[in-house]
């Protein structure tokens, strides 16, 4: 049975991306903790990180290192935080999301209704940022 993200993945319910290649995407998360809240994800479905291929891991890490470096350059942030959770989606995804404090961390404070025309300018601020910094291979229109 496909997952949610799979779903997100293969277009049968719309995603806010900011990169696509043949292992990964990353998209907007429609519960986000801060502007900009991201979820790195694979396009293989893992149900655990512990379960992944370590180049898997490693290409994760490194995809949200660059999504990372872009929301640092783009929102207003003292730190990016990154964080595998889990439970909510039984597909393995990062979440990477520009952060003030630790009570950023605190995944009960999420807006179960952000404005869709935010988040929308939200995923253009970062698929800019990432064209920017050289990723446009990767980085879809919309």
């Amino acid at each position: 049975m496909s997952t949610l993200f799979t779903k997100i993945i293969e277009g049968g319910i719309p995603g806010r991306f900011v990169w696509k290649d043949d292992d990964l995407v990353a998209f907007l998360t429609i519960g986000p903790l801060t502007d900009g809240h991201t979820l790195v994800v694979p396009r293989q479905e893992v149900d655990q990180w512990t379960d992944a291929p370590t180049d898997l891991l490693l290409k994760m890490t490194s995809v949200a290192q660059a999504i990372g470096q872009a929301q640092r350059g783009v929102f207003a942030c003292e730190r990016i935080g990154m964080t595998i959770v889990g439970f909510e989606i039984p597909h393995l995804h990062m979440h990477v999301w520009p952060t003030n404090s630790m009570a950023d961390f605190d995944f009960s404070q999420v807006d179960h209704n952000p404005d869709p025309q935010r988040l929308d300018a939200n995923a253009q601020t970062l698929r800019t940022a990432l064209r920017d910094a050289g990723h446009s291979a990767v980085v879809p229109e919309a």
